[in-house]
């Protein structure tokens, strides 16, 4: 069966103007990352990134730390390949349509990270369960359609070995999807993540299956154990 690397994007710049970008550390993490899959032997024959910066720049890390330079793809010239199933969703159009009803809810936001993350993980099950008032960009069930789509396209490629670069939401929907899992798992999945971690998957065209979860050992090492980030 064909593989592929499933990578959570480095560290961004949560708590800036511009979330969607990678933090010093994340450009750091990405590098490791690809320093970590040269060291392994570790070669792909195809990227499949999202749509957003963040995602982009994470795959360019990696090549840098493949030893393919300064990334349009790898060293072949192969460029990358993009599916807007691999964006996040909007959590600021999300927490936008919560109703007066939640107003603990919007309290918990405007706090510091981990007060964010505890109004997010509340968001998602509101989400999830339809109970958001106002006009959301997507549905969950919506999310989880174009999440599936993004697997479909990976699935129909011709590589044997795949990396992708997405993030914390889609990949934990995917996860949920591969394993057949409930909509709370996703919820639960997804507040894991680490930056610049990868879940490895075997697939053909008929099925995927996950061979391993949120690995980090280019940052679970002496010395990085500070670089571990979540946001």
């Amino acid at each position: 069966m064909a593989q592929f690397y499933l990578v959570r994007h480095g560290q961004a710049s949560f708590g800036t103007d511009d979330y969607d970008r990678l933090s010093a550390l994340g450009e750091q993490q990405a590098l490791w990352l690809g320093q970590y899959f040269l060291e392994r032997e570790i070669e792909f024959d195809q990227i499949i990134i999202g749509t957003q910066l963040r995602h982009r720049q994470t795959a360019e890390g990696i090549c840098r730390g493949l030893g393919h330079g300064v990334g349009h793809g790898l060293g072949n010239g192969l460029a990358f390949d993009q599916h807007a199933g691999l964006n996040e969703y909007d959590f600021d159009a999300l927490f936008a349509a919560v109703g007066p009803e939640h107003v603990e809810l919007k309290q918990l936001v405007r706090g510091d990270k981990r007060a964010f993350f505890q109004a997010l993980k509340q968001l998602l099950q509101l989400w999830a369960d339809e109970q958001l008032t106002s006009a959301q960009p997507e549905s969950w069930l919506d999310f989880a359609e174009r999440v599936a789509g993004a697997r479909s396209f990976i699935q129909h490629s011709d590589a044997s070995k795949i990396l992708v670069v997405s993030s914390g939401g889609p990949i934990a929907m995917m996860t949920r999807q591969v394993l057949q899992a409930p909509a709370q798992s996703a919820i639960e999945l997804n507040l894991q993540i680490r930056n610049s971690s990868f879940s490895h998957y075997y697939f053909s065209r008929e099925s995927v299956q996950l061979s391993s979860f949120n690995n980090i050992p280019h940052l679970d090492q002496p010395g990085r154990l500070d670089s571990i980030s979540y946001g």
